[in-house]
């Protein structure tokens, strides 16, 4: 069980780790208002993945394939994302006070939004239906459930360090941005998520993957 699980742990630090419409949603409050609300968003994240890890190792991953279920979901994320990337392109434009990082509502607010953000992406789905492969393919055998448990519990464990390393480094680099860098920054995360947002529609046209 301890290479299932150490296998986990790599495969939830890259998973984390590669650049997506989360990072930059926790880049953007982060450099307003420090590791709170980049942590939030980050922990936010988690429990929506952790939400499709769930169904994708139970089996029931190809339901949301299906168009009434995968279209709407979709949609809403595409929406979500969009809302978030003008919302920073305007305050970017016409900043307002940050909140505390202790601030517990806006923390709260962010971390909705990074739930949000990871259930409004059902393809995560797609990743978590082949993983029982990959267990099985380590095993030499078809997996049972305590090796699936083992690995979600590796995966889980890898990414919530990186919830903690990714939010540290966001209030490292908000301490060292001036004020125009951090409304530079704040714009381009806005049009990163634009970017995000349009890549995710494009999967709701017909030969979209």
């Amino acid at each position: 069980m301890s290479e299932i699980f150490v296998l986990a742990l790599w495969i939830g630090l890259l998973f984390n780790a590669a650049p997506g419409a989360v990072f930059s949603e926790s880049l953007r409050r982060g450099v307003r208002g420090g590791f709170g609300p980049a942590f939030a968003v980050q922990v936010g994240s988690l429990a929506g993945d952790a939400v499709w890890a769930l169904l994708g190792l139970a089996g029931v991953g190809a339901l949301f394939t299906v168009p009434v279920l995968r279209v709407p979901l979709t949609a809403g994320g595409c929406l979500l994302l969009a809302w978030l990337g003008l919302t920073a392109l305007r305050d970017a434009v016409s900043p307002r006070t940050a909140p505390a990082s202790t601030d517990a509502p806006a923390n709260g607010g962010a971390l909705a939004v990074g739930a949000a953000m990871s259930l409004g992406n059902p393809w995560n789905v797609v990743y978590w239906s082949g993983a029982a492969g990959a267990v099985s393919a380590v095993l030499g055998e078809d997996a049972g459930p305590a090796s699936l448990a083992v690995f979600f519990a590796g995966f889980m464990t890898s990414s919530l360090a990186w919830c903690f390393v990714a939010a540290g480094l966001i209030a490292l680099l908000r301490r060292a941005l001036p004020p125009p860098g951090v409304r530079v920054l704040e714009a381009a995360c806005g049009l990163a998520l634009l970017v995000f947002a349009a890549l995710l529609a494009a999967r709701l046209l017909p030969g979209g993957s």
